[in-house]
């Protein structure tokens, strides 16, 4: 049956509805903070890709969440994605979400309230009646602010099902276009996806007239076979993340569902609006700018997905590529170019290759990134796409960062004490420091803790290749605590030792950041 929906029309009755909270659940995950910048630069890849909502933040978490999303709904102002802001049920929290979301030309808030037992009775301490109360209260007072009106069942997965249609019940008649049901927690199985879904579309009058939505967390790995179960039981939008992120063991990934949805056609012939070219470049883009690569093993994105090392793989790949991949490499954005760019490449050749990359740069941006490539083809036999990615994406992503590298040098060896130089900017002023260690790592974080002193401990240092050879690009990953926040922050560079200091000055860049921002309230889950 045909949904008319006040954001999206008359949906047809296999269009899925792709709902994006990497700005908002997966920014939750620790470590994973981004900037305004950062964020705008995550907004317009995601509507790039054809997400068709995305939930921008938490308007009244902080003042910064609230600019975020303002900024967000201001750059959709004429069209887009629809710009989600969630708020619990308090009127100041949905008021506050109802102003930051006005600017956007598509605009939903989207409000919850805990409803299992054991959130009702620990968490809230309210009868369930007084929960309905909530719901129905919270739900009509975003009403007034837009015709887009989500609501969700926070814990809904552990509600008592009569409970939970009651629930519902109320919400659709306070006028909520989208039910969510989600499972918070991560305990649900498919089965009970399919249980839950069928009771409500039965039990619940109005629930042929809106849209149900499911939003799956990892906690036992089945956040994406959960999705797939509530749309087969009826469910026509999916809550997810570029890459799984979000709090504890993630939520459902986008790219996952996307490419399972076109992939099994036969099985769940539904169709969205995600250009799946588009996935791989948000993938990364999403890691360089939360510090955080994905697996190596991980589907869809992860740079083993479509190896083959085993010899009969290798032999039937060779024969024939549909014995061993269900999906081309192409399709979410892999490709077999490995020779890109030389040192005799001009300008308007890398500006063009930027663009086949998905890159859109301002000519401030594109001086500084061509500069790099330059200096890159200079030490480097080979150029890669990657190559390329891992050094536009310093510029690109990092270009508004409070402390930026200027130099750095590092005098080490066999019976010598490492010792380095280095030069940072803060706020646009220089900054010197020059120290010693018991490496050249060592040394040249001691130097950087000279430069910019702070205290903070090194949780992580982690080094890989972008690509294969000596001459290869090494990309590094520091991750720092402080206060029991963490941050990871990620460089890549031929030489290891700058490659860490730009990683190093990352993770700063970010903590200053968290501290700018105040700590969320408890109850962020949804």
């Amino acid at each position: 049956m045909a949904i008319t929906h006040p954001s999206f029309g008359t949906l047809p009755d296999d269009r899925i509805i792709i709902f994006d909270t990497t700005l908002r659940d997966g920014e939750q995950s620790p470590g994973f903070s981004m900037n305004l910048e950062e964020k705008l630069r995550m907004a317009e890849a995601l509507a790039e890709l054809g997400v068709d909502v995305m939930e921008a933040g938490f308007p009244i978490a902080s003042p910064g969440d609230f600019e975020s999303v303002l900024s967000i709904a201001k750059h959709f102002a004429k069209d887009g994605p629809v710009v989600c802001g969630l708020s619990r049920t308090a009127p100041a929290d949905i008021l506050r979400a109802a102003e930051a979301v006005k600017p956007a030309a598509r605009k939903r808030i989207h409000t919850f309230v805990s409803t299992s037992p054991l959130h009702m009775r620990v968490k809230l301490r309210l009868e369930p009646e007084q929960v309905l109360e909530l719901v129905t209260s919270s739900v009509s007072l975003a009403r007034q602010h837009t015709d887009d009106v989500e609501w969700s069942a926070e814990d809904g997965t552990r509600t008592e099902p009569d409970f939970l249609c009651r629930c519902v019940e109320a919400a659709i008649k306070a006028g909520a276009t989208t039910i969510n049901i989600p499972d918070t927690v991560g305990y649900a199985l498919p089965e009970d996806m399919t249980r839950i879904f069928s009771m409500v579309r039965e039990r619940v009058p109005g629930a042929d007239r809106i849209i149900l939505s499911a939003h799956n967390h990892n906690d036992l790995g089945l956040a994406v076979a959960n999705t797939l179960a509530a749309i087969r039981a009826g469910v026509r939008q999916v809550e997810s993340t570029i890459n799984g992120i979000g709090e504890r063991a993630g939520n459902a990934s986008l790219e996952e569902i996307v490419m399972a949805l076109r992939t099994r056609h036969d099985a769940i012939p539904t169709r969205n609006a995600i250009v799946t070219e588009r996935i791989l470049r948000t993938s990364k883009l999403l890691a360089t700018i939360t510090g955080f690569d994905v697996q190596p093993n991980k589907a869809i994105v992860g740079r083993n997905a479509f190896a083959h090392e085993s010899g009969i793989h290798q032999d039937g790949v060779l024969k024939d590529k549909s014995t061993y991949e269900i999906m081309t490499p192409e399709s979410v954005g892999w490709s077999d170019t490995s020779l890109v760019m030389g040192k005799h490449s001009g300008r308007a050749a890398f500006r063009d290759k930027l663009r086949s990359m998905g890159y859109e740069i301002g000519d401030n941006q594109l001086n500084d990134a061509f500069r790099r490539f330059k200096d890159l083809a200079d030490r480097k036999k080979v150029v890669y796409d990657e190559d390329i990615a891992a050094l536009v994406d310093d510029e690109v992503v990092r270009g508004h960062d409070r402390i930026r590298l200027t130099a750095l040098t590092v005098a080490t060896g066999m019976a010598t004490k490492p010792t380095a130089s280095i030069t940072l900017e803060v706020d646009g002023q220089p900054r010197d420091g020059v120290a010693s260690g018991d490496g050249a790592v060592d040394a040249t974080f001691n130097a950087l803790r000279q430069a910019f002193p702070h205290e903070v401990n090194l949780k992580l240092y982690a080094v890989q290749s972008v690509t294969g050879g000596t001459d290869a690009q090494a990309r590094v990953t520091v991750r720092l605590e402080e206060d029991g926040k963490l941050v990871d922050g990620q460089g890549a560079d031929t030489d290891t030792i700058v490659a860490s200091a730009r990683a190093y000055v990352h993770a700063l860049n970010k903590l200053l950041v968290k501290r700018q921002r105040t700590e969320p309230p408890a109850v962020l889950r949804a």
